[in-house]
């Protein structure tokens, strides 16, 4: 098993808690959209965190889409991931170059800069779920730990890390979430806070050959952990040609007419794997009339 997510319970049920190694998936979408390494840091962050969201949906229909809409030079970013640990996701503005930190690392704040952080749950009901709250940080894990406690009124402590290595490829990429659920008692809070206190960056303890397993071990220590499932986490795009038609036919006819006007084949790219789909004129005169 290359990448994936464990989850986890701990304190009798009252803790439970998710970590995922995801240096594959997050090489896979650098690959796919050229990422500059900054990006790459932000968007696998996301890419880590809704795929252990994901897996927190109960049908295998369900899914989840990250949002970040914010102002800096990315201009945002998009995932979705389902329940089966299948994720995917894009950035705005894949190429951007920003000078380190003050801490010497990578200035993933700064690239993301302020904005709104959407969380969309498509559940199957009329009406999917939608929480929004403001961007902290822009460095993803602190965003999402203030959207539970504040969108989902469910105390949570996120850790996300990516590291670039010198050839701009992925190095180390995963990341946890930690939650108190209903009835916790103050002695299993006071353990948790102690182990996060004493815990090391998400990157640090991937880069000393630490599992998901063992990540979960020190954020757990004393809270007697048992590992409840684990579930590969890859980067999977549905699209399809025939999606693509769909989505050519739904624009206005106008529209329409005016491409097979040019007379000239088009390409258009998946926006979440940038996999290119050719329609030559015949095919786009044939969308074009069943439009009509």
């Amino acid at each position: 098993m290359n990448d994936y997510i464990v989850r986890a319970a701990a304190a009798g049920h009252a803790v439970r808690a998710f970590a995922i190694t995801a240096k594959d998936l997050t090489e896979q979408a650098r690959s796919c959209h050229h990422t500059s390494p900054v990006v790459t840091a932000a968007l696998g962050r996301l890419l880590a965190a809704g795929a252990m969201m994901g897996v927190m949906m109960k049908s295998a229909d369900d899914l989840l889409t990250l949002q970040v809409i914010s102002d800096g030079p990315v201009k945002g970013m998009t995932v979705t991931a389902d329940a089966g640990g299948k994720v995917k996701g894009y950035a705005n503005v894949p190429d951007i170059e920003l000078p380190l930190n003050e801490l010497g690392k990578l200035d993933v704040g700064g690239a993301v800069g302020p904005g709104m952080l959407r969380v969309i749950k498509d559940l199957g009901l009329k009406e999917p779920y939608i929480g929004t709250t403001q961007l902290q940080t822009g460095e993803i894990a602190e965003d999402l730990t203030y959207y539970f406690a504040s969108s989902e009124q469910v105390p949570s402590s996120v850790g996300l890390g990516v590291l670039v290595d010198t050839d701009c490829s992925v190095r180390r990429a995963g990341g946890f979430i930690i939650q108190l659920m209903p009835g916790v008692t103050d002695e299993v809070i006071g353990q948790l806070e102690e182990n996060l206190k004493k815990i090391r960056p998400v990157t640090d303890m991937l880069e000393m050959g630490h599992t998901p397993e063992q990540i979960l071990e020190e954020l757990l220590d004393g809270l007697e952990m048992e590992i409840t499932d684990r579930i590969p986490a890859h980067f999977a795009c549905s699209c399809s040609k025939e999606r693509i038609e769909k989505a050519l036919v739904s624009i206005p006819k106008k529209d329409m007419k005016s491409i097979v006007d040019d007379q000239e084949p088009i390409e258009i790219k998946c926006q979440f794997c940038s996999k290119a789909y050719q329609f030559e004129v015949e095919e786009l005169e044939k969308l074009l009339a069943q439009m009509q």
